[in-house]
């Protein structure tokens, strides 16, 4: 299946389950590239917060619509926040489908993933009951959460009406009129709120891997 046909029909199921009913994606996904070893933790400039940066308390819903701080999500342990596109965007639900299958090695190291889009809560739920996510699915409509990360990505005029003409249309999975989500990002975050690593990338398709991301993680441990 290429990604425009999957792309197509993840579009339609996700119109036909407006209210966040379980759905089933296709099981091929287009391929994510890992991020090239030489650019792994880095940023895109002007995107990301710099190691070492704290970040401030603020509170956005979860995909269940309930209030959640990012002081409560710290509080638990270390935390891997990553910032995707949408439940729009076949990248990403691939990314998606790669951190639950490896749930398992993220528990082990004390270290939970947190979601977080710019979609509003009802299309977050969707990715959770996809995949029965085990950790945190955020909704950051309002973009406060993508803010004080600093990964707000605004969709340039000219390219609105393309991704309406494949069936995106962003208003209506943020319920804002913004057109703006993430450049999809990766950041570990102590239980101080300090981040410890970070990386970003303009191109969607390629993305630091589980396997680069559990090194990322144990190599911070190691010191």
């Amino acid at each position: 299946m290429n990604t425009l046909k999957y792309l197509c029909l993840t579009l339609l199921l996700c119109s036909l389950n407006a209210v966040a009913a379980p759905i089933s994606l296709p099981t091929e996904l287009p391929e994510l590239s890992a991020t090239k070893p030489s650019k792994l933790g880095t940023h895109e400039v002007g995107v990301g917060v710099a190691n070492g940066s704290k970040i401030k308390n603020f509170t956005i819903k979860s995909h269940q619509g309930r209030l959640t701080s990012f002081n409560d999500l710290i509080k638990q342990g270390d935390i891997m926040v990553v910032f995707y596109r949408g439940g729009w965007c076949p990248y990403c639900n691939m990314q998606i489908r790669q951190l639950t299958e490896a749930w398992p090695e993220f528990k082990r190291r004390g270290i939970t993933p947190v979601l977080i889009s710019a979609d509003k809560p009802d299309a977050s739920m969707m990715a959770q009951k996809t995949y029965d996510i085990p950790f945190p699915v955020l909704s950051d409509p309002k973009l406060t959460a993508h803010k004080a990360f600093n990964v707000v990505f605004k969709l340039p005029d000219e390219l609105v009406k393309t991704y309406q003409d494949y069936g995106i249309v962003l208003k209506d999975w943020s319920g804002k009129k913004h057109n703006k989500f993430a450049v999809a990002s990766a950041f570990i975050v102590d239980k101080n709120g300090v981040v410890k690593w970070g990386h970003s990338s303009n191109d969607y398709k390629t993305r630091p891997s589980v396997e680069q991301l559990i090194k990322a993680i144990d190599q911070l441990k190691a010191r």
